[in-house]
């Protein structure tokens, strides 16, 4: 599934202020790729993912999802910072819960569950309940949960936001496994410009309030290493360039080779 966005704008009206949150925002997303969402803070970026899942109604402009080879009933799931899991189910019942809605039987959701949870590290815990679990731990239920409800596109919001640096690494290592043996369209918010990097194909950096994209950034050098490359010179060129262009509030001619 693609994303189109063209010349996107959303207000808030109250009785007392009125606020633009995006303005004249355009890009097109493509099939199977992984695209995160870089800004300061305020600039429109969980609004941009509530807009494109239905949650909120542009004010002026549009947003089309167009399918692909997949042509299916569920268009877009978003998860969000916090977890969001049933605390009365457990680690189990929690990442087959999609299945279920989708009416997959007991056996069906739970086989492919457990296989999905173990892929995380969470082997051994499918009966522990969200309150036995480490922050780190929840996350990976809600990952897992995303992932078996099968959706074209999938929109996180700051999904490792809240978790130390350690265990925000290795969800990013696993995040990528899972969605490397699919290719899954991925809309993916973050302020972490290394997080964006590591994770993306392409990076979209939007100005402050109202959000517009100001650049499209391709990240071409391989994915594979990119966590291990952190500190070189070409991962921290690109680091500079992006975080320039999210204190700017505008673009510069910059592409990773």
């Amino acid at each position: 599934m693609r994303v189109s966005c063209i010349d996107l704008g959303v207000d808030f009206n109250s009785a007392a202020e009125s606020v633009t949150a995006l303005e004249g925002l355009s890009f097109e997303s493509q099939e199977g790729e992984f695209l995160s969402v870089i800004g300061p803070s305020g600039c429109g970026k969980t609004t941009l993912l509530r807009t494109i899942a239905g949650l909120q109604r542009p004010s002026r402009g549009s947003v089309d999802l167009v399918t692909g080879s997949r042509d299916l009933d569920r268009q877009a799931l978003l998860v969000y910072q916090e977890h969001s899991l049933f605390p009365w189910m457990t680690v189990l019942d929690n990442a087959a819960f999609g299945l279920e809605m989708e009416g997959a039987g007991r056996g069906q959701r739970e086989r492919a569950a457990k296989e999905l949870l173990d892929r995380l590290g969470l082997g051994g815990r499918e009966s522990a309940y969200p309150h036995e679990l480490s922050a780190g731990m929840k996350q990976r239920v809600a990952v897992a949960r995303a992932f078996l409800s099968d959706p074209p596109l999938l929109l996180m919001d700051e999904p490792f936001g809240s978790l130390d640096s350690q265990t925000r690494a290795a969800l990013q290592v696993e995040l990528l496994a899972l969605w490397s043996k699919d290719r899954k369209s991925v809309l993916f918010v973050t302020h972490d410009v290394d997080e964006a990097i590591i994770l993306s194909d392409r990076i979209l950096v939007l100005s402050p309030q109202p959000g517009r994209v100001v650049e499209a950034v391709q990240v071409d050098f391989p994915r594979a290493g990119r966590p291990a490359a952190v500190l070189t010179g070409e991962f921290l060129a690109l680091k500079r360039e992006i975080t320039s262009m999210v204190a700017n509030g505008k673009g510069v001619d910059c592409h990773a080779s």
